[in-house]
């Protein structure tokens, strides 16, 4: 895929994000589900300036290998550094990124919804804009797909504080005790959903949490995939001890009681009327 200069990939830091990855051209069948696929990689921002520009160097070398037209969406959740600025400058019209920007900070489950409300294709991607995660990575799910309806990164090695590590390892087994999920590393930022699941998730606080559970309630099928991690490529870290053990703690019991109320339906028959009575 043709990937538009955007006029800031130039002096990549050397991260190596792609080493060892390869896309493999889809052939028979798979070839033919390809053909009618896109894909949108979702990336919310808050206070991500530093951190903007290398990512994008990174995004253009998946765009430049990815087998599907990738559209990447920014969701600026109103940051108070110059995060939106910049995101006017790379969104330049022709190119493969735009933007939408929150007048407020919703917080990440929101700037999630809002992204996928306003996603187009049949692929939702995500990622965190410090790139603690790789674009290049998305590449390895591709083969998952159409037999699994979401592909979730599990991160191998993680380059995390101690403390960071810990409270996360914690809250991911108390979750998984509670709702008996099956999901590794619900906080891994890199996944790719199925759109038709996407539209379904509802949003309240904690979203972010249960996406995988979520798509398993709608009755989709999960894979994980281990996947590489970084450290922090700049700034800081936007959550603490405390929305890291109290919340999600908290939240998975809101859970609970959503998965409990949760109702899917299935349309039996259909017919259509052939137009409005004027």
């Amino acid at each position: 895929m043709h990937v538009p200069d955007n006029g800031l990939t130039s002096s990549p830091v050397a991260r190596d994000p792609g080493v060892g990855l390869a896309a493999e051209p889809p052939a028979g069948s798979a070839a033919a589900y390809w053909a009618g696929q896109s894909l949108t990689v979702l990336v919310p921002v808050y206070n991500e300036e530093e951190s903007l520009r290398q990512l994008v160097v990174e995004m253009d070398q998946f765009l430049s290998q990815t087998p599907v037209p990738t559209t990447v969406l920014f969701v600026n959740d109103g940051s108070t550094d110059g995060s939106l600025a910049l995101l006017r400058e790379i969104c330049r019209p022709g190119s493969c990124y735009e933007f939408i920007s929150l007048r407020e900070n919703q917080g990440l489950s929101t700037a999630i919804k809002a992204g996928i409300d306003h996603a187009r294709g049949t692929l939702l991607g995500y990622i965190d804009s410090d790139i603690q995660t790789s674009p290049s990575d998305f590449l390895t799910f591709f083969e998952f797909f159409p037999e699994y309806d979401m592909v979730n990164g599990i991160r191998a090695r993680r380059q995390d504080t101690l403390v960071k590590k810990a409270s996360s390892k914690i809250a991911n087994a108390v979750r998984r005790t509670l709702i008996n999920d099956g999901i590794e590393d619900t906080g891994c930022p890199l996944k790719i959903i199925k759109m038709e699941y996407a539209r379904r998730l509802p949003l309240f606080h904690g979203l972010h949490r249960f996406l995988g559970a979520l798509v398993q309630l709608q009755g989709g099928r999960v894979r994980q995939i281990p996947v590489r991690h970084f450290p922090r490529f700049a700034g800081t870290a936007k959550y603490n001890l405390r929305n890291r053990a109290w919340k999600p703690l908290v939240d998975t019991f809101g859970f609970r009681w959503i998965r409990s109320r949760w109702r899917n339906y299935a349309i039996g028959e259909q017919q259509r009327a052939a137009g409005a009575h004027a």
